[in-house]
């Protein structure tokens, strides 16, 4: 069995010992099973996001992590973020939003911030940080797709349109730094397990004269054929595999974790 370092809670033998990720979008949700993956793996996480300040500084004392509140939706502040951070050999393109509008109603402040924060951000930070990857041989991109990067849902334009186009970033990332050492993949949940989701089923309940359950089996997993959320833990799982040696001549991918949503 493994030892525990004392000092931070992690195997002694970790996998990732000595990496540094940034995890953008990780103070909640996806993005922090995410870092606490990585960080159980040894890496120094570096944190981004949104939330309450005293539950940020709760999870970066948890992680012994470091903590960047750039605004994504700004260029010039995830380039000040990124010079601030320094190198970097993991970077988790995490950091996502939503809105549910017919294409001839959808706001245009909202199709603009969707694809800057989907889309754009994680070419920001993608292209300051594959310089030091690539000097260093070594370099892992993780970009948070989603099932909506392999087929689409009404009123979703803007969603739709940046997970696609995520997934064709990261190819050509992949094949730009084929021979680096450097792999860039994606992940593309279903709908997975969190307070948001969570949140959203008394609201739906009422609204439709559903139950808690038809509301989980009927409306959000009507297209999981699995009928189980997908767990953020399991997201973790499948970020530190992709970031270990074993790991190393996947690139290009765009990895389905949906309950079989993309299947059919």
């Amino acid at each position: 069995m493994l030892k525990s370092d004392s000092d931070s809670g992690r195997p002694a033998s970790s996998g990732l010992s000595g990496k540094r990720a940034l995890v953008t979008g990780s103070t909640s949700g996806i993005g922090l099973a995410i870092a606490r993956a990585l960080h159980n793996e040894g890496a120094h996480v570096i944190l981004n996001g949104l939330g309450d300040p005293d539950e940020i500084a709760a999870l970066t004392q948890e992680m012994d992590a470091t903590f960047n509140g750039a605004n994504l939706l700004d260029p010039a502040a995830i380039e000040s973020m990124m010079g601030d951070i320094g190198p970097i050999d993991i970077l988790i393109n995490n950091a996502g939003m939503q809105h549910v509008a017919p294409v001839e109603e959808f706001p245009t402040d909202k199709w603009e911030a969707i694809i800057a924060l989907n889309l754009t951000a994680a070419f920001h930070t993608t292209r300051f940080a594959v310089s030091a990857m690539k000097e260093a041989g070594w370099g892992r991109i993780i970009n948070t797709a989603s099932a909506h990067s392999l087929t689409a849902s009404p009123f979703k334009s803007a969603y739709n349109a940046s997970k696609h186009g995520i997934v064709g970033f990261t190819k050509t990332v992949a094949l730009e730094l084929a021979q680096t050492g450097v792999t860039a993949n994606c992940i593309s949940p279903g709908y997975v397990w969190t307070p948001l989701i969570e949140g959203q089923i008394p609201d739906t309940m009422e609204a439709r004269g559903l139950t808690r359950d038809e509301v989980i089996n009927d409306v959000l997993l009507a297209k999981q054929p699995t009928k189980k959320f997908v767990q953020p833990a399991e997201i973790g799982a499948l970020a530190v595999f992709l970031c270990r040696e074993e790991a190393g001549n996947v690139t290009g991918a765009n990895w389905s974790i949906d309950g079989g949503w993309t299947a059919e």
